[in-house]
């Protein structure tokens, strides 16, 4: 160990998206590898104190691992929490703009006039799900040479917060993230109901809701052939770290880091196993993986900081700041430390 401050305990926390470090976590191999070292992984998520559940939110917790949503992430280091971004990847998502069957929206363009559902969380930190509602209309708007001016924004306010979601029986420290198929219910409900004409659809569970409600699609983002079109709340997904374990105990951080990126290889050459397990983190059923994601999402978890993972997180910081999801601005040269990736995959050459 690197300091006199003794770490029992690391707390990792990953949202319901294709990650690598979840992976390891279903497998049991995060935490045979710190058991080596003496050193306990508990899941936060899984912790009966909302405080804690909600440094998902924060990173306010020291000695604690992030990997999901870029949007808590930037949020949580525009507000000044001590954290470094040590690695990015890439999760397709199914993100779409869907109707009624009967509602005669064939395409961006029928939007006008329309009443758009934009959920809006009131109990969360910060409102990632509203920030993708919002994106995912922009983007369908600009296509058809729309802006919100043209449409109707209805607000659906939502009590229940995502940390407190499924809370009280999530009583396995390692099981997987609270299923989340309740993640639409409002807007679902509302669209149902008459409320609404169109509402956001998202992951596996929006393709789940889709097929069963019969509803239109209006657009597919991912069908869209610009980049910056697909950019998202997991595009790219972040993986972040408590800066405090990073100077204290940069060996903990590289064991994280290395063992997320070996958990992406083995998904990589073991696709079938690897898809199966991805289902279940994300918490719906395989049928509906190659659409809610990627037909070889398997291969696509691999951390890096590749150039054009760097400016798409850039693009979308400036994406947040202009909806009023961020207060102020990362700078990206400070928060980003390259270090723990770079020894992780020299230990793995050795292995």
């Amino acid at each position: 160990m690197s300091s006199d401050h003794q770490t029992k305990t690391i707390w990792y926390t990953r949202c319901p998206v294709p990650a690598a470090s979840g992976v390891s976590i279903a497998k049991g191999w995060m935490a045979d590898a710190f058991a080596r070292h003496g050193v306990a992984v508990q899941s936060l998520r899984h912790s009966p104190e909302r405080a804690i559940r909600n440094a998902h939110y924060t990173h306010g917790l020291d000695d604690a691992f992030r990997q999901g949503g870029n949007v808590p992430a930037l949020h949580a280091r525009s507000v000044g929490a001590d954290t470094k971004l040590i690695g990015l990847s890439w999760a397709p998502q199914y993100a779409a703009l869907v109707c009624k069957s009967e509602s005669g929206i064939e395409s961006p363009a029928g939007l006008e006039g329309r009443r758009l559902a934009l959920p809006v969380r009131l109990n969360d930190t910060v409102d990632f799900w509203q920030s993708m509602s919002l994106r995912a209309y922009d983007v369908a708007l600009r296509s058809a040479g729309l802006s919100r001016d043209d449409v109707d924004l209805v607000r659906l306010e939502i009590q229940q917060s995502y940390v407190d979601t499924n809370s009280s029986t999530n009583v396995d420290p390692h099981d997987h993230v609270p299923r989340l198929e309740r993640q639409h219910l409002t807007e679902l409900t509302a669209l149902i109901r008459d409320e609404v004409d169109v509402i956001f659809a998202h992951s596996l569970w929006g393709v789940q809701m889709r097929e069963q409600f019969n509803l239109h699609e209006i657009l597919n983002i991912n069908t869209l052939g610009d980049q910056d079109s697909r950019i998202g709340n997991e595009q790219p997904v972040t993986l972040t770290v408590s800066g405090g374990l990073l100077r204290e105990h940069p060996d903990l951080v590289d064991i994280y880091v290395a063992e997320t990126q070996q958990a992406a290889i083995w998904a990589s050459r073991n696709p079938d196993e690897a898809r199966r397990v991805l289902a279940s983190e994300i918490g719906c059923a395989e049928y509906w993986l190659d659409e809610g994601t990627s037909p070889d999402i398997s291969s696509q978890l691999t951390l890096s900081f590749d150039q054009i993972l760097v400016d798409s997180l850039e693009r979308r910081q400036e994406y947040l700041i202009a909806n009023g999801f961020l207060a102020s601005r990362v700078d990206f040269v400070d928060w980003i430390d390259t270090g723990p990736l770079k020894r992780a995959m020299a230990r793995l050459k050795d292995r």
